[in-house]
C-alpha cells in the first residue's frame, strides 16, 4: 500500500481493510490464547472427575471440542475477510498472498501444537516419571569379524564409555549398573561389574547381570525402572552385551568328570589309572546351540514350523527381510542411527557402523536353501537374523533427577509387561501376547501408537505374529478376547530396519529397540511408541514409551 499524503479524506477501501486486518489479528491472538488454555487442560491434572488422564478414559473433554469449533470458525472469518479485502482492491495481491500465507501458516502451527497436546500424557498422580536420558550402542558386527579377538566385557566397556562421553555424566553419579547377557563368558560371569570397573565407574557402584534370552537388556532396563520407582535409586545405567565370536565350548561330561577326578587324585597310580580310562568318546566336545532345553528344538526349526502354521510363504519372508535391509540401509545413509558410537578396536581400525546391512534382491535370496527343515523349509540364512557381536547402554533416571542435572530426556518409560506361553508351538509369539496386555495397562489402543519397533528374530516369526494379531480366531481362542488385537500398520513398523538387518546380539537388542523408538518419536513427531520382542522359553516383553515434550 503506497503512502497517502492526503489524510483528510481516507479511502473507504483502506478503512475497510484496516478494520478487517485488526479484527483478524485480534481473532488470531484470541485463538492462540484459547488454544493454550485448551491444550493446558489436556495436559493438566483435572482432565476428568476421576483424575484418569490416560487416552481411552471414558469421558469427553468438552473444552477441547469447543476449542476446535471456536478455532474453525475464526479461521473461516479471517480467510473470508482477507479474500474480500483483496477483491476490493485495497491491497496489492502479492502482499495479500504473503499475509494470507503467513496467517494460515501461523494457524497451522497453532493447530499442530493443539493436535500434539491433545493426546493425554500417561503420567499418573503419585507415580514417579522415569525417563530415558540417552542410549548408545557399539556398531553391531557379524560374529567372527572385527571384534573376533575381544571379550564380552570389552564391548560392554566400550558402550559404557560411549554413554559417559555422550552424556558428560560423572563416573560416580550413577547409583546402580545392570547388564543383560545370554551366553556368559565363564571368566566374567558378572559382566556388568567387570565392564563398569573397566569403564572407570566408581567401585562403590553396585552392578549385577541378568539373563532372559533375547530380552535380557529389556529386563535390565525394567529392573532399573523398578529401582527408581521404589525410591532405591535416582540414576541407573542399564545395558546388554553378546559376543558370539568366542562362545564357551565344553568338554564332554565324561571328560569333565575325569578331569575333576584327576584334580582330586592323591597318588601317581590314581592319576595314571584315570588317564588310562580316557577314550575317544571323551574327546567329543559339547557345542552350544540356539535350542530349547525343554523341547530340544532349535529356534530356527520352531520358526519354520510357526511360519507354516500361519501360512507364511517363503516369498513373504524374503520380501520382509529385503524390506528390513533396505530400510536399514536408508536409515544408515541418512544418519538416523544416532545411537551408534565409534569404537577403536585394539589393534584394528575404528568401527563406526553396522556391517550386516546388505540389501540384496528377491532373485538372490530365492536361491538359498532351507537352513533348518530340509529340504522343504522356508527359513533361510537370508530371512533370519545373523549371529552378532555388540553391546548397548542406556541412562535411566527419575525425571526430577534428570532435570536437576541439566539433562533433556528423550522419552518417558511407561507401562511394560512380560509374558510367557507354550515353548513348543508358540515359542516366538511373545509380541502377540504382550502387545494387547501392555496397551490395556496403559489405557491405549493400537491406533494411538505412532511408532512400532518389534524384534525381528526371523522374518517368518514377524509375519506369523502379524497374522496372529490380525486373526479373530486366534484372539478368541488363545488371548481370550472378543476379537483380534489388530496388526500394526506397516507405515509405522520398524522403519529404520530391524534385527534381521542391523544385527541381533542377544543380550543387547532390547536397549536398541527402546532407543530407536525414542529417536523415531522425536524425528516423526509422534507421542507413543511400542516395543515388543519374543525370547527363548516361549517368553516375551512389551513396553510403551512416551515422547518427552520438545
Amino acid at each position: 500500500m503506497p503512502y497517502r499524503a492526503d489524510v483528510s479524506e481516507p479511502d473507504p477501501s483502506l478503512t475497510r481493510f484496516t478494520v478487517s486486518f485488526w479484527f483478524a489479528l485480534c481473532c488470531l491472538c484470541l485463538n492462540q490464547t484459547h488454544g493454550a488454555i485448551v491444550s493446558g487442560r489436556g495436559q493438566g491434572e483435572a482432565a476428568s472427575p476421576s483424575g484418569d488422564r490416560r487416552v481411552g478414559a471414558k469421558h469427553v473433554n468438552h473444552s477441547s471440542l469447543t476449542g476446535s469449533l471456536f478455532k474453525s470458525v475464526q479461521q473461516n472469518i479471517m480467510a473470508s475477510m482477507l479474500l474480500n479485502t483483496m477483491r476490493a482492491g485495497s491491497v496489492s495481491p502479492s502482499w495479500a498472498v504473503r499475509l494470507g500465507a503467513r496467517s494460515l501458516s501461523t494457524t497451522a502451527q497453532l493447530h499442530a501444537q493443539v493436535q500434539t497436546k491433545s493426546k493425554k500424557t500417561l503420567s499418573r498422580p503419585g507415580v514417579k516419571n522415569i525417563v530415558l536420558v540417552e542410549g548408545v550402542r557399539t556398531p553391531f558386527l557379524l560374529s567372527g569379524t572385527t571384534y573376533a579377538d575381544l571379550m564380552p566385557h570389552d564391548l560392554a566397556r566400550a558402550a559404557l564409555q560411549g554413554l559417559l562421553q555422550r552424556t558428560g555424566l560423572s563416573k560416580d553419579a550413577v547409583d546402580y549398573i545392570i547388564y543383560g547377557t545370554v551366553i556368559q563368558e565363564v571368566k566374567t560371569s558378572n559382566v556388568a561389574r567387570e565392564a563398569s570397573l573397566g569403564a572407570g565407574f566408581s567401585d562403590k557402584i553396585p552392578s549385577h547381570t541378568v539373563t532372559m534370552a533375547c530380552i535380557s537388556s529389556n529386563v535390565a532396563m525394567t529392573s532399573a525402572v523398578g529401582l527408581i520407582a521404589a525410591g532405591q535409586c535416582d540414576s541407573v545405567v542399564a545395558g546388554g552385551v553378546e559376543f558370539m565370536s568366542d562362545v564357551p565350548i565344553r568338554h564332554s561330561r565324561k571328560m569333565r568328570k575325569t578331569m575333576l577326578s584327576l584334580n582330586k587324585a592323591k597318588t601317581l597310580g590314581q592319576r595314571l589309572s584315570l588317564i588310562g580310562s580316557i577314550r575317544m568318546a571323551h574327546l567329543s566336545p559339547e557345542l552350544p546351540a540356539v535350542a530349547e532345553f525343554s523341547t530340544a528344538e532349535s529356534m530356527g526349526h520352531s520358526a519354520d514350523r510357526l511360519a507354516a502354521a500361519f501360512g507364511v510363504s517363503r516369498v513373504e519372508q524374503d520380501e520382509f527381510a529385503l524390506r528390513s535391509h533396505t530400510l536399514a540401509k536408508s536409515a544408515q545413509d541418512a544418519g538416523l542411527l544416532k545411537d551408534v558410537i565409534s569404537f577403536k578396536v585394539p589393534g584394528r581400525d575404528i568401527v563406526s557402523k553396522d556391517n550386516g546391512i546388505r540389501p540384496s534382491s528377491m532373485e538372490q535370496m530365492g536361491r538359498l536353501k532351507a537352513a533348518f527343515i530340509k529340504p522343504h523349509g522356508t527359513v533361510t540364512a537370508a530371512n533370519s537374523s545373523f549371529l552378532t557381536d555388540g553391546a548397548s547402554a542406556v541412562l535411566v533416571m527419575s525425571e526430577e533427577k534428570a532435570l536437576a542435572m541439566g539433562y533433556k530426556p528423550k522419552a518417558y518409560l511407561r507401562d511394560f509387561v512380560y509374558v510367557s506361553q507354550d515353548p513348543k508351538d508358540q515359542l516366538l509369539l511373545g509380541p502377540t501376547y504382550g502387545t494387547p496386555k501392555v496397551l490395556e495397562r496403559a489405557g491405549l489402543a493400537m491406533s494411538d501408537i505412532d511408532v512400532f519397533e518389534f524384534h525381528e528374530a526371523f522374518a517368518g516369526q514377524i509375519m506369523a505374529n502379524l497374522k496372529a494379531m490380525d486373526s479373530d480366531w486366534f484372539g478368541q481362542t488363545y488371548l481370550g478376547r472378543k476379537s483380534k488385537v489388530g496388526a500394526p500398520p506397516m507405515e509405522k513398523f520398524n522403519l529404520w530396519g530391524g534385527s534381521l538387518s542391523l544385527g541381533h546380539p542377544f543380550g543387547a537388542t532390547g536397549c536398541r529397540l527402546v532407543t530407536t523408538v525414542a529417536h523415531r518419536l522425536q524425528k516423526e513427531g509422534g507421542q507413543y511408541g511400542l516395543v515388543a520382542a519374543c525370547a527363548a522359553g516361549g517368553q516375551g516383553h512389551a513396553m510403551v514409551i512416551e515422547a518427552y515434550p520438545q
